[in-house]
């Protein structure tokens, strides 16, 4: 064979890498059983390589941060396809042929220009998460409440003027919901039935009231409403017994309702920015409380129970401009708490 060149490597041999263009090295990862991952996050494709459609093992599709317009209807016929990972691409439509995805459990979409998404989306009934964040959509299909296996959901930064009731459904909700920076007046009562969600975040909105069904949220840890336009807190509020962290910053908040002293849990309270004219003494129930923002509210005094606090460890008051300013905020700084005036 000396003077003459090897002969190629029949094609079909190859597998169906040969003809996936402009991928990365390594992009292709083969793992067991025929299971195929590809993996390229920020690789900059402008589209998805046909040749995609013949992997019929991928369970795996990463391509965040990409350049991608357009997802070929050929993705919902993948059969073992369990994760689409598209955050941060351009895509303006979803088709609905991605209904057939069956297996999917892991669905983003977010940081896209989506302004509608198809109705048989709601049809991918094993979703464990769903990110449809940072688009343009302006309307929610009550069909969202079909994915009663969903454990997080991102809606945050979006268009949304309502959510449907039928969030409600939505059961097995247990890690997240993001629900900022949208248009919302409202949330729906059956927001009530969430009583496995750990976090609820639904700040930058319109909210002028909570629904009094927000007490029924047993599991609920942490909720960020700050940013709205509060006038009260509901007084269910305090069946939150779980709840570790309450950020209700720049609202229109004049006073809060007794029964936040039963939030025992409440290690902290952020209220700055509010028109608070009168904190209960209830608060000196909060045992556990470590962080309290005071910050910017037209309070003139302070309830000396907030002194007993066991565990507080910063007060912050600057631009609130108090009376007369008790003696017991220097045994606080005695103890060890930061107080800031």
């Amino acid at each position: 064979m000396a003077g003459h060149e090897r002969p190629a490597r029949p094609a079909e041999r190859r597998g169906p890498a040969t003809a996936l263009d402009g991928l990365p090295p390594g992009a292709l990862r083969r793992g067991a059983n025929g299971a195929v991952e590809l993996v390229a996050p920020g690789a900059e494709l402008p589209r998805l390589p046909e040749a995609v459609a013949g992997l019929r093992g991928l369970t795996r599709l990463d391509l965040d941060h990409n350049a991608l317009t357009v997802l070929p209807p050929f993705v919902g016929a993948l059969p073992r396809l369990r994760a689409l990972l598209l955050y941060g691409n351009r895509l303006r439509r979803v088709p609905p042929e991605l209904s057939g995805a069956r297996t999917l459990t892991d669905l983003s979409l977010g940081a896209n220009e989506l302004e509608h998404l198809p109705e048989r989306l709601w049809e991918l009934t094993g979703l464990r998460t769903l990110n449809l964040g940072q688009n343009a959509l302006t309307g929610l299909s009550p069909a969202v409440g079909r994915l009663r296996r969903l454990r997080m959901l991102d809606l945050g930064h979006n268009r949304l003027g309502t959510v449907p009731e039928a969030l409600g459904e939505l059961t097995g909700l247990c890690d997240y919901l993001y629900l900022s920076d949208n248009g919302l007046t409202r949330l729906p009562h059956a927001i009530g039935r969430l009583a496995r969600l750990d976090y609820l975040n639904a700040t930058d909105n319109r909210l002028r009231a909570l629904p009094e069904s927000i007490g029924d949220m047993a599991a609920l840890r942490e909720l960020r409403v700050y940013r709205n336009r509060l006038e009260r807190l509901p007084e269910a509020i305090g069946r939150l017994g779980r709840l570790r962290e309450l950020h209700a910053a720049q609202n229109r908040l004049r006073t809060l309702p007794e029964s936040v002293g039963d939030l025992r849990g409440l290690r902290l309270l952020d209220l700055r920015g509010n028109p608070l004219q009168h904190l209960p003494a209830a608060v000196g129930r909060l045992t556990d409380l470590r962080h309290l923002d005071l910050r910017a509210t037209r309070l003139t005094g302070l309830p000396d129970a907030l002194g007993t606090l066991p565990r507080l460890e910063r007060l912050d008051l600057r631009w609130t401009k108090l009376e007369r300013y008790p003696a017991w905020l220097e045994r606080l700084r005695g103890r060890g708490c930061v107080v800031l005036l």
